[in-house]
């Protein structure tokens, strides 16, 4: 078991709280067939990301406005499978709601679609891709998490799934916990991660402060 203490959670969504992974692949495949490029690449690269900075890098001279909102379309209405992944609800409901947020590369829309449609509270500062100009692995997210709840970024613990939102966390200041739901142990600990586990059932909260910092207990396991 390791202890952890800190003041807030910033949690990413796809692939932390939300199981979207069969729809983003759906929609991500299509897109990349319409346009000739190959799905399992795209797919790869849209995770983790706003959609608009992927289609704007593999689709230059595109019409990247009218993309990007076909793709949010496809992806606001394809929610049939979306699910909460484990561990993310009772953490939720057991940190004090002041003190956590989402943090994700989705836009504002589709962020409420998938938490509601996995039975996951929607926060009052819910951080998108909407509300900053600069995404992850930009530092600005997580910042603006921060920033939303009063807290310093090196305070929080970001969770995070993705190479590009460990590196966001990262330089914004925060301790960052990866989780292999999508991503190799190898490629999270490159990019920064302070620690891999499993998924969010891997953590529980230990003790909360009267001053509302908390403790969490971390079950780590170590993949061979």
């Amino acid at each position: 078991m390791t202890m952890l203490q800190c003041s807030a959670m910033l949690f990413d969504m796809d692939g932390v709280l939300v199981d979207s992974t069969p729809a983003v692949a759906r929609v991500w495949t299509w897109w990349a067939m319409e346009h000739g490029l190959v799905p399992e690449e795209v797919v790869r690269r849209a995770h983790g990301r706003p959609s608009l900075a992927t289609i704007q890098e593999l689709l230059p001279r595109g019409n990247h406005d009218a993309e990007n909102r076909e793709v949010e379309r496809r992806e606001i209405e394809d929610i049939a499978d979306v699910v909460a992944l484990p561990g993310a609800l009772a953490l939720l409901q057991a940190i004090p709601e002041t003190r956590w947020t989402v943090v994700t590369s989705a836009t504002r829309a589709l962020a409420v679609v998938r938490l509601r449609a996995s039975g996951l509270p929607v926060p009052k500062h819910l951080v998108t891709a909407t509300d900053l100009p600069r995404g992850k692995p930009f530092p600005d997210p997580y910042l603006k998490g921060a920033e939303v709840l009063h807290i310093p970024a090196a305070e929080c613990i970001v969770a995070e799934d993705a190479a590009s939102g460990v590196r966001s966390g990262k330089a914004a200041g925060a301790r960052v916990l990866g989780l292999r739901t999508t991503s190799t142990d190898a490629e999270l600990l490159s990019a920064g991660a302070n620690w891999v586990a499993d998924d969010l059932s891997a953590v529980s909260l230990e003790s909360a402060k009267a001053d509302e910092t908390f403790a969490l207990q971390l079950r780590l396991t170590h993949k061979g």
